[in-house]
């Protein structure tokens, strides 16, 4: 028997250990366009797991505008931006963002990740201080840690504890950063407050709108924009209500110039490909057209009835918001109930460690302008009686059951 097949595998003993923890993860198989309604593994459910918030993912006119840009520039970039990948198409696509947004400048990166993780990692360094929320994503996290700068981590919408930590001295520059609306929680940052104790203490307001663009500000720019604040650094992602993919970073010329010559997962990757940022131009014009203010309107009024429908639920309390959270706590118990509410034609996936803190699992239910109000009813029926299960066994993808038809 030679070596290498004598070998241990080498990851064995972590993935038994996710096992054990009840926090294995699996893909589930999905298929058809993303809407209110999707197909997985061959079962039509009622869809409360995108972040399609407007339902633009499918509309014919960004599926349209992503056929003609391919016809017009082709497939892929074939190189990062700064090489051979700049084309007509993303330079269009940065200036009506930076119209949008009211901005000098905007640019592209490839993601809401590539966005958080570049922007603070180049600004920020050892002689730097980062104030961020504790329940800010992964991608700010990891850019924080990248960075290397001094990190003061605030409890989650504590303004007095901000300001705490923005009274240290001693450092060159101080940056605050926060999600405008939080992706696992839906509840919204206390922006004007924020705003006003960075222009105090002299701290650059960094504001991450992925959830909240498309959705807030009278033509979807963002919660900032509803508030009437104008942070330095203005963040948001083109596949969530947009639809499509990438994210960008909107702000001054010079910070735009410095992300360029800095950022180095803007500088060392393939430019997004020309067809996408073409389908993802055309979804903005729809979000911050008059069409875009009857999707937010009807998202908004889903909102509301959703929570409405929710508060027979004991215990459950929350503003109305697009994303909802439904915690449940145990890890274990949390996949039961959303395996038992799949099982039932309702596609609310559990969220668990390390996406959000131990002991706070939870079913993350997210709006779409396209749910009906039916929709909405179904599903807190279904929710309600997976809580009152008792012994339920988690399904998986494949043994999904009695899924509506």
């Amino acid at each position: 028997m030679s070596t290498d097949s004598m070998r241990a595998d080498p990851w064995n003993d972590e993935l038994h250990d996710l096992r054990r923890r009840e926090l294995y993860r699996t893909m589930p198989r999905i298929t058809g366009l993303p809407g209110r309604l999707v197909t997985i593994d061959g079962c039509r459910v009622l869809n409360f797991s995108s972040n399609n918030y407007l339902g633009l993912a499918g509309h014919p006119d960004v599926v349209q505008a992503l056929a003609d840009s391919a016809r017009v520039y082709g497939a892929g970039s074939t190189a990062s931006r700064l090489i051979a990948g700049n084309t007509e198409i993303h330079r269009e696509l940065e200036r009506f963002i930076a119209t949008w947004k009211g901005t000098e400048a905007a640019v592209l990166f490839g993601s809401g990740y590539q966005a958080n993780v570049g922007v603070i990692s180049s600004l920020m360094d050892k002689s730097d201080l980062i104030v961020s929320d504790e329940l800010n994503h992964a991608s700010i996290i990891d850019g924080c840690r990248l960075s290397r700068g001094q990190v003061i981590i605030y409890p989650h919408r504590d303004l007095n504890r901000l300001e705490d930590a923005l009274r240290t001295v001693g450092f060159r520059r101080k940056l605050v950063v926060t999600e405008s609306v939080f992706s696992m929680d839906g509840d919204r940052a206390a922006l004007r407050e924020i705003d006003y104790l960075c222009r105090r203490w002299k701290a650059v307001l960094m504001v991450d709108e992925a959830h909240a663009t498309g959705v807030l500000g009278d033509k979807g720019q963002g919660l900032a924009a509803e508030l009437g604040v104008v942070p330095e650094i203005q963040m948001g992602t083109l596949g969530k209500a947009a639809g499509t993919s990438g994210a960008y970073v909107a702000g001054s010329r010079r910070l735009v110039e410095l992300l360029t010559n800095k950022a180095r997962s803007l500088i060392y990757t393939t430019a997004a490909p020309p067809a996408v940022v073409g389908s993802a131009l055309a979804a903005l014009k729809i979000l911050s057209s008059s069409e875009g203010s009857v999707r937010r309107a009807r998202l908004k009024d889903n909102m509301e009835h959703f929570n409405r429908l929710l508060s027979r639920i004991p215990g459950f309390s929350a503003d109305p918001s697009h994303i909802v959270p439904v915690r449940v706590g145990d890890s274990s118990r949390t996949m039961k109930v959303s395996s038992t509410c799949l099982s039932e034609g309702v596609f609310a996936h559990g969220i668990r460690f390390p996406t959000v803190p131990e002991g706070t699992a939870r079913l993350r239910f997210t709006l779409m302008s396209d749910h009906a109000p039916e929709d909405l009813e179904t599903a807190v029926s279904v929710l309600e009686r997976a809580l009152e299960a008792k012994d339920v066994e988690p399904r998986q993808a494949n043994e999904i059951g009695h899924c509506r038809s």
